[in-house]
């Protein structure tokens, strides 16, 4: 016979309340001893009847699992406070950044001009001096990049011009030979035309000259 699913609720009968937590208990008991026998598990169970009445059960030492137990939970406390605490810690910090992003968002946004219909003298006084020292700040990093520029210009057209001197000394060295040459061409066809013999020329029958 199939027994029927029991109601989860107290026992108005109290005979019947008591035969069923002797017949619970014993069973629990049961159970708890054969948990630790097959599964070699370190099990500790306490009960308390109604009337107070202790009934236990422990695989080893009662006091030393208690002991145990103690100590487990109270690690598990201390790390539970310490994660609430980085929680806590974390939402502080995330609430500060977020207030500081949207304080930082609304001054870009003056300084863009939005939002500025609202703002007092003295903000807009402010703001004027943020912009001329933001301006200050460009123009200077705006000239010490036209004078950096302008260094890089002109150490490349110092070596262009050293280059090109180069290549022009490169190129004298074979015309210069070629005048030297000229120049002893011309001073050899000199001395050869003075030492010729001038002749006269005669056409017709040859005569004959007196020898004085």
């Amino acid at each position: 016979m199939v027994r029927g699913k029991v109601r989860m609720e107290r026992i108005e009968n109290t005979t019947r309340r008591l035969v069923t937590f002797s017949k619970r208990r014993n069973g629990l008991l049961k159970k708890a001893f054969e948990l630790s026998v097959l599964c070699d598990a370190e099990v500790a169970l306490i009960i308390f009847s109604q009337k107070g009445r202790l009934y236990q059960f422990s695989s080893s030492n009662m006091q030393k699992t208690i002991e145990r137990y103690r100590e487990h939970t109270k690690e598990q406390k201390n790390t539970s406070t310490e994660n609430e605490e980085q929680m806590q810690h974390l939402k502080h910090e995330a609430a500060f950044l977020a207030k500081k992003i949207e304080l930082i968002e609304n001054s870009q946004r003056k300084l863009l001009g939005h939002n500025v219909g609202n703002c007092s003298f003295e903000e807009l006084q402010e703001i004027d001096t943020q912009l001329e020292r933001s301006l200050i700040n460009i123009r200077a990093r705006k000239s010490q990049l036209f004078k950096e520029e302008v260094e890089r210009l002109q150490a490349k057209e110092k070596n262009l011009l050293e280059e090109n001197a180069r290549l022009c000394e490169k190129c004298e060295l074979v015309p210069n030979n070629a005048k030297e040459k000229q120049k002893e061409i011309a001073s050899s066809s000199q001395s050869t035309g003075s030492s010729k013999v001038v002749t006269d020329l005669f056409i017709g029958p040859p005569t004959t000259r007196n020898c004085s």
